[in-house]
């Protein structure tokens, strides 16, 4: 976990892809309030519950990333929602006829708090489960523990984290 002091600004699995980016070589083990609620949250969620509060989150980057990110937050636990549906929903918010799957999916995969920004709840257009930076195996595990229905997901055969 990552924080600028009061707000969570990482969340990554051990050896994650882009583990700790953007984390300054300074940074120290701290006991901090933020990291406490962390640890309530996902204590709650990995128990099979819904969390009913989110701990405060700063998410650092690009104005772009920032409203993907945003998107994320507001995907209802236990459900999922495709990269172009996310890409349709970011275009419609901008005023433009389309917006790039590709693109969004980039932002998706840079997301730098897991699980309580919900990228795991994301999958390619018939299912596939492309594209999570924790691993293939933890994201068909994370929808599980939600209780979403996986058995007409598919893992590609060489996967991919954007």
């Amino acid at each position: 976990m990552a924080s600028d002091g009061t707000a969570l600004t990482g969340l990554w699995f051990n050896g994650q892809k882009y583990f700790a980016e953007g984390l300054a070589e300074t940074a120290a083990a701290k006991t901090l309030p933020v990291f406490d609620e962390a640890v309530r949250w996902l204590d709650i969620y990995f128990g099979g519950r819904r969390p009913d509060f989110t701990p405060p989150l700063n998410l650092e980057g690009t104005a772009f990333r920032k409203e993907v990110w945003q998107l994320l937050l507001q995907i209802p636990y236990g459900e999922t929602i495709t990269y172009g549906e996310l890409a349709a929903q970011l275009a419609a918010h901008n005023g433009l006829k389309r917006m790039s799957a590709q693109a969004v999916g980039g932002a998706v995969g840079h997301n730098p708090i897991s699980i309580i920004v919900p990228c795991h709840r994301v999958v390619g257009t018939g299912g596939s489960l492309t594209g999570y930076a924790g691993g293939l195996a933890k994201k068909l595990a994370l929808l599980k523990l939600e209780g979403i229905d996986t058995a007409n997901f598919t893992i590609p055969a060489k996967g991919t984290a954007l």
